[in-house]
Order: structure tokens, then C-alpha cells, then sequence
């Protein structure tokens, strides 16, 4: 078998891991497996680790005019180490490389929690309403009164819908 890397060296180390249910399996030679830090766990990249080689190569490309905080001095080297960030301003600093790798960990780039069903249940209602009441206020400005009918009438079925259900509850 040979390096998934190099395609030319017999591969010694073998990796496997799971993302999101699917088992990934990376085939290194000797050589690659050192230039990747694998046999020294401190130099080995996390964000490999987890998402598969060549992750924090990608990281390193969306930010390659940059590569320290402008407030904390952290690097993305570092962060590829330890996978934390410096600072509060590195999410900003960073956002297009961090961003790609928590899309690829994570099933989105925002978390939403847990909470009990009916709060979900009336912050998605709230959540709802806020974004036709703005689209109605669009569609007044710019004087598309036909739509604006329409989202008027949505609002008001989406708050009966919502009233009679809450009483059920």
C-alpha cells in the first residue's frame, strides 16, 4: 500500500478516524508521517487530527497574507498546535480559515444549544415573525404592495397558528 501523501514510499503508519459517522483512513509512509509531526504528538496538527491532512494547509491558504493576530500575536502554527485560539479578535483575524474548519467539525458555524420545546418552539415563532415583519417593511419602501399583502397575511395566519396552539399546550 502506498503513502497517501507521496505516492511513492510503501506506507508504515496508518490513521483512521471518524467524521460524522463516516471512518476516514490515511495510509503515511515513514517519511510523510514525520514531516507531519505524527510520531511527535506536540507537533502533529490538531486541526489534521480532526478533520483529515492537508485541513490546516487549506487554513493556511484562506489567511497566507496574515499569519499573526494583530492584538495577541498568535499564529495560525499555534493554533494548528494547540487548537485554541489567542484572543476574542484571532475568530476575526482568522474568520475565513476558522470558519472553513468548524463547518467541517461541526454540522454549522453557530450554536444554538439545548433548550426546553416550547422555548425552541417560541423563539422559533419570534424568530419567524421578526424576519417577515422586516421583509414586509421592504416591501412597503419599496412600494411592492402586493407582496407586502401577502407577507401581512402570512404574519397574521403564522400568529393565529401560533395562539391556538399555545393554548392546546
Amino acid at each position: 500500500m502506498l503513502c497517501d501523501i507521496c505516492n511513492n514510499n510503501e506506507a508504515t503508519v496508518h490513521l483512521t478516524q471518524m467524521v460524522e459517522g463516516e471512518t476516514k483512513k490515511i495510509d503515511l509512509c515513514e517519511s510523510c508521517s514525520k514531516e507531519k509531526g505524527v510520531d511527535d504528538p506536540a507537533g502533529f496538527s490538531l486541526a489534521d487530527l480532526l478533520l483529515g491532512l492537508g485541513a490546516s494547509q487549506q487554513m493556511e491558504e484562506a489567511d497566507s497574507t496574515s499569519t499573526k493576530c494583530p492584538k495577541c500575536n498568535f499564529s495560525q502554527e499555534e493554533f494548528k498546535k494547540s487548537g485554541r485560539l489567542g484572543c476574542a479578535e484571532c475568530y476575526e483575524h482568522f474568520e475565513e480559515g476558522v470558519e472553513g474548519l468548524l463547518k467541517t467539525m461541526h454540522k454549522g458555524t453557530r450554536h444554538n444549544g439545548k433548550a426546553p420545546a416550547v422555548w425552541k418552539k417560541m423563539k422559533d415563532y419570534a424568530d419567524q415573525l421578526h424576519e417577515l415583519e422586516t421583509m414586509l417593511n421592504k416591501a412597503i419602501l419599496k412600494e411592492d404592495y402586493e407582496k407586502a399583502a401577502d407577507l401581512r397575511d402570512k404574519i397574521a395566519s403564522i400568529k393565529v397558528e401560533y395562539t391556538s396552539s399555545t393554548k392546546t399546550v
